[in-house]
């Protein structure tokens, strides 16, 4: 177990601050074209959106943790599903590391565009960390745990395309954690957003006392996180801790209505406004953070999408994107 969580912790960290990116699946991956309606959807009837995914299989990969490709008109856009009902999809090392495996494929592939993370489990986005699991931790084991969710949360946050996180029901401290890690949070109202950790005697640790402050405000930040309080999906967007409430079910519905919005735009152009934004709010320097503007403004001049683009204003027609 030990070695286990320092291998994921290392490999984590080093990915995390890579700025190489590969451009394929590797060979081992083997594609399944599944159901037009996933799980999830059909488990709701309020669903109205419809689409052909492809399962993408590859033997390291985790039980918990599905990813899924989808197709058409909606190609460039992935799936990662939390799939641990038993557990209420909490986080245990087995599903901690098929996470970073789903992430790292899509950091290795240029032809996905955006990325939502779910659950297949009704009611329950996240319950945070396997709690059972944790009691038969040593105090190193609990140290190298915390350390290798840190790092692929950070691996999260720095993927360089946008990811939302569809949240229906429980996602409470590593679950929240998570979404904190994403780009957008889509709440179900009748989700429920809390870090629980000062109640068991810990703080968050695995990314929550930096992001919520920095999301929301330093004083509803210390309101969360010290006295544990629960928020509902309503007030979880009045804090602007959810960019989107929507009535409850409809998370994951809105959440592809946001990815397919983003999915039509240019992906040089929104992989470049992204990190404009992330690496933006890191400068302390105006003149410094206006360099990294037009570093990032430089990098959509000299492609064929922005030449695309101005035809397709001109011509009056849809632009057709292809990251080039």
């Amino acid at each position: 177990m030990m070695h286990a969580l320092r291998s994921l912790s290392r490999s984590v960290g080093r990915d995390s601050i890579s700025n190489v990116i590969a451009y394929q699946y590797k060979a081992s991956l083997s594609f399944v074209t599944v159901s037009n309606q996933p799980h999830h959807i059909a488990t709701h009837h309020h669903y109205q959106y419809q689409t052909q995914r492809t399962l993408i299989l590859e033997p390291s990969a985790s039980e918990f943790v599905k990813l899924q490709k989808l197709q058409h008109s909606d190609s460039g856009i992935v799936e990662v599903t939390l799939d641990r009902p038993k557990n209420k999809n909490a986080i245990d090392t087995k599903l901690m590391r098929g996470l970073k495996h789903a992430l790292e494929l899509i950091n290795q592939d240029s032809s996905t565009n955006v990325a939502i993370i779910t659950s297949s489990v009704p009611g329950v986005y996240c319950a945070g960390a396997d709690l059972k699991e944790r009691k038969t931790f040593t105090a190193f084991e609990v140290r190298e745990y915390s350390k290798a969710l840190r790092a692929t949360f950070s691996f999260l946050e720095r993927l360089p395309i946008p990811t939302i996180a569809a949240v229906e029901g429980a996602a409470l401290g590593g679950g929240l954690e998570l979404a904190l890690a994403c780009d957008f949070r889509i709440c179900g109202e009748d989700a429920v957003l809390g870090l629980p950790e000062t109640g068991h005697a810990i703080i968050p640790g695995a990314g929550a006392t930096r992001r919520l402050p920095r999301l929301i405000s330093k004083a509803i930040a210390k309101d969360l996180i010290l006295t544990g309080r629960r928020v509902y999906g309503r007030e979880a967007e009045a804090l602007g801790l959810a960019n989107y409430c929507v009535p409850a079910g409809e998370a994951y519905t809105k959440a592809l209505e946001v990815a397919r919005n983003i999915n039509e735009k240019g992906p040089i152009a929104v992989r470049a406004g992204k990190r404009a934004i992330e690496e933006g709010l890191l400068i302390i320097d105006p003149a410094e953070a206006a360099d990294l503007e037009e570093a990032c403004y430089e990098m959509t001049l000299n492609t064929k999408d922005r030449l695309e683009g101005l035809a397709a204003f001109v011509e009056k027609r849809k632009p057709n994107y292809k990251g080039e």
